[in-house]
C-alpha cells in the first residue's frame, strides 16, 4: 500500500510539474510514448519536446492577409525543417500572457516590440500544419516557394491544454504530427512548412501572439518568418 500511494504522488507530482511551465504556459509533450495518467480526471503524461522555437507576432487590426480561403483571412509563418523529424508540435496563444518575454534564440516579429503591451486585442487562434512539395533543399525556397502546392497534415482549432483567453474560453491551439515513414506524403522529412493561422468564428486576426514549434529531437537550424524571403536566407545561411 506504502509503495502505491508514492508512485501515486510521483505521477501526481510529474503531472503538476508537467501542467506549469514557464510564464503560465504548460509544458508540451509529445504525443509519441503518451501514456493514460492513472490519476483520474488528470491530463495524460508526455515526454516534453526537447526542442522547442518560439515566434512572437503580432498581427495590426486590419492587416491584410496572406490569403483568403474559404472566406477566412489566413496568415502564414513559413518554418524551415533541415532535417527529418519524426514528429512535430505546434501551438498558438493570442495574446501573448503578461510577462512573457522572448528568450535568446527566440524569433520575434519587427512589430511585436513595439505593440506587445496590447492585450486588448486578440482572436480565437484556428491553424493548420502544410508542407511545400517542391521545396525540399534550402536554395529552392527562394526559387519555388511561392508557387509550390502545399500538402495539408491537419489543424485545430480549440484545445483545453492551453490556459483561457481573456474572454474566459479555450480557444487557443494544439496541433501534434507524427511522422508516417510508410506514407512519403506524410513523412516529416526535411523541406519548408508553413503555420497557418485564422480565425475560426467570425471576426478579425489581430493582436499578439506566440507560436510554438517543438520536436522530440534536437532540430539545429529551424527558421521561422512571416517573410519567406527572410526563412529563405537563413536556411542557407545554415
Amino acid at each position: 500500500m506504502r509503495k502505491l500511494l508514492v508512485f501515486l504522488l510521483l505521477v501526481l507530482f510529474v503531472s503538476i510539474v508537467s501542467s506549469c511551465g514557464g510564464s503560465g504556459l504548460p509544458t508540451f509533450g509529445a504525443e509519441m510514448g503518451v501514456q493514460a495518467n492513472p490519476v483520474p480526471g488528470q491530463d495524460s503524461i508526455r515526454i516534453a519536446y526537447s526542442d522547442m522555437i518560439s515566434y512572437y507576432g503580432y498581427v495590426k487590426p486590419g492587416a491584410a492577409p496572406d490569403e483568403t480561403r474559404d472566406g477566412k483571412k489566413f496568415y502564414y509563418l513559413y518554418v524551415w525543417i533541415p532535417l527529418v523529424a519524426p514528429e512535430i508540435g505546434i501551438r498558438m496563444i493570442s495574446p501573448v500572457f503578461k510577462g512573457m518575454e522572448p528568450a535568446k534564440g527566440d524569433f520575434v516579429s519587427p512589430l511585436y516590440p513595439e505593440n506587445k503591451a496590447d492585450v486588448e486585442n486578440y482572436f480565437d487562434t484556428w491553424i493548420s500544419w502544410e508542407r511545400a512539395l517542391e521545396v525540399i533543399n534550402p536554395e529552392d525556397i527562394a526559387t519555388k516557394a511561392k508557387t509550390t502546392k502545399w500538402l495539408l497534415f491537419d489543424q485545430n482549432d480549440d484545445s483545453s491544454e492551453l490556459p483561457a483567453q481573456p474572454s474566459g474560453s479555450k480557444y487557443n491551439s494544439v496541433l501534434r504530427i507524427v511522422s508516417s515513414p510508410s506514407d512519403p506524403l506524410k513523412s516529416l522529412i526535411r523541406g519548408l512548412y508553413r503555420i497557418g493561422f485564422t480565425t475560426y468564428k467570425v471576426g478579425e486576426v489581430k493582436g499578439s501572439f506566440l507560436a510554438q514549434v517543438g520536436a522530440p529531437i534536437k532540430i539545429p537550424g529551424v527558421a521561422i518568418s512571416a517573410s519567406i524571403d527572410e526563412v529563405s536566407a537563413a536556411a542557407t545561411a545554415k
